[in-house]
This record gives C-alpha cells, structure tokens and sequence, in this order.
C-alpha cells in the first residue's frame, strides 16, 4: 500500500514537472532569451488588468474619408475595412506588438491574427455584434482582405445559427458550478500549454490586436478593459469622425479627426515599442492611397498589407 501511494505520488510530481517545463503551443514561439526584467514582468504583473497601459491617437481623417468613399464604390471597403488592416500593416512594422504572455511566459504569436466587432442585425435599438476572426497573410492586398471580411460578415449576417450561437446556446444549458469548473480547467489547461488548438482557433479573444470601431454605432471611442481570458494584448477602440480644432503651421484650423484609444499589455513590449507600432497604424490611416492603395484599375497601386517591414 506504502509503495503503491509513493509511486502515484512520483508519477504526479513526474507529471507536474513536465507540464511546467512545457513551453511549445501552436499559437506562439516562446521566446526564451530576453532582458531579465522583461522576463521577471509577468511574476510582478500577474495579469493583464493590472499591466494595462492606456494610449489616446488623432488621426487626420481628411483623406481617409476621401479614400473610404472610393474604395466603398470599387470593392465595398468601409472604415473598420481601413483600421483592421492598417492593425495588420502595424504589426508587420513593429513584430514585437505580435506577442503575448501565457503560464508567465513571453511568446511570438505565429501568424497575424486580427479580430473585430460586426453588427448582425438590429434588434429594436440593439445591435446584435458578432467577433470576427482573422489571420492576415503576408501575401494579400487591402482589396483581397476586404473580399473575405465582406463574406466572413455576410455568414454572420445570414440569420442562420452560426456555430458560435450553438456553443453560446449550449453554454447556457450547463448548471453554473459545472460552468465555473470548465472554464477554470480550460484556464488552467491554457496556463499549461496544453488547450486544444480547436478552442484557440475560432476564439476572438485569442488574438493579435482586437478593434472595436464604435463610430459604427455614432458613438466616440473609450479605453476598453484587456480579457484575462485569451491572450490578446490590446484592444484599439475607435470612434466616430468629429471635426476638432487642431495646430497647423502654427495656426489653429479644424479637421475631421479620428479619434483612437488604446489598452495594451506592456508585458509584450515597452512603451517606445508600443509607440512605434501605434505610429504605423496612425501613419496608414492618414495616409490610405499609399499604404493601402487598390484603387487603380491595372492594380499598380497594389499593396501587401503583410509586405510592410521596418517602416517600408
């Protein structure tokens, strides 16, 4: 009996070991060699709540809403279209805004992963939203990208039940003990490096930069909190177009300005990091006709939004 206890107890510490020393996932490259402060961020910082920095952006939307009306025309590309994609140009500037922190570890996320809020359909004054989810590919164009947002919102503007409404559907059939305890284990299987990809796949939360375009909905942009669920270290809340007074030349004009809020993870990256990848963004959304073209008929203008590197 004695012996009996002493292995199982050998093969549980066997066990235990082994999922700490664990630190492969599909979703991201541990990144094993880095300052050790750095390394030390995520035992001081245990959470993304508390390693939360806040950022607010203005954007010159003079030629933005010019480009938009354009490009609405030839291919049905719209203002989160432009602000998903210019996230898409920024993370292919500055790679370390794609990273994240898992089991107090720091990784590369695989991939350039970017999600978004879609209304659904209006329900009285409601607006039902659905998350979109998607990889960007070095090899696609602002044009290409929007071909797929438009029919990735198409399904969830069908009316049919999306997977998504069947999980949810299922979700609420589960007693809430038995709830508590599956999202604890799914916690805790995430820490471990051992969450089936299936789960990290199709969940928004998992994700490279999250954009909620308020200014669909006519209203201005706030701080949004980061999930402890996932791993998604920023949220970019935008909101509606307003003319503000602004100083040019040493003159003060009003413009039509975009108002961007940010809540990043400063776990992944410093502040400078943070600023240049936020920069990029901004620099993308006032300047649309170059950084993301598709505009010409013979496709000179063509753009890969995954092409940009180091600012070029």
């Amino acid at each position: 009996m004695g012996w009996g206890i002493a292995i199982v107890a050998a093969a549980l510490f066997v066990a235990w070991a082994l999922l700490n020393l664990k630190t492969s996932r599909k979703d991201g490259t541990y990144l094993g060699r880095i300052h050790p402060y750095r390394r030390l961020m995520p035992y001081i910082m245990r959470t993304r709540t508390e390693s939360v920095v806040y950022f607010d952006h203005y954007v010159d939307a003079t030629k933005l809403l010019e480009y938009v009306a354009q490009a609405k025309e030839k291919f049905g590309a719209d203002m989160t279209h432009c602000i998903v994609a210019a996230g898409a140009v920024g993370l292919a500037e500055v790679p370390t805004m794609n990273q994240f922190v898992m089991g107090r570890r720091l990784y590369q996320r695989r991939g350039t992963h970017m999600a978004f809020s879609a209304k659904r359909k209006q329900l009285d004054k409601r607006a039902k939203l659905a998350v979109v989810k998607l990889e960007i590919p070095e090899t696609e164009s602002f044009r290409d990208f929007c071909g797929r947002v438009t029919a990735k919102i198409g399904v969830e503007r069908s009316g049919d039940r999306t997977y998504a409404d069947k999980e949810y559907d299922l979700f609420n059939m589960v007693p809430r003990p038995v709830l508590n305890a599956a999202v604890t284990l799914f916690r805790w299987l995430d820490y471990h490096n051992v969450l089936p990809h299936s789960f990290i796949e199709s969940d928004g939360m998992y994700c490279s930069i999250f954009v909620a375009n308020l200014g669909s909905l006519g209203m201005g942009a706030g701080f949004h909190h980061l999930y402890e669920w996932g791993n998604c270290p920023a949220f970019c809340m935008v909101g509606k177009v307003e003319d503000r007074p602004v100083v040019v030349d040493g003159e003060i004009v009003v413009q039509p300005t975009l108002h961007i809020r940010w809540s990043y993870d400063e776990r992944i990256d410093d502040g400078l990091g943070a600023r240049f990848g936020m920069d990029a963004i901004s620099r993308v959304l006032a300047n649309p006709f170059e950084e993301l073209g598709c505009l010409a008929d013979d496709d000179s203008d063509r753009v890969l939004l995954g092409s940009h590197e180091d600012g070029e």
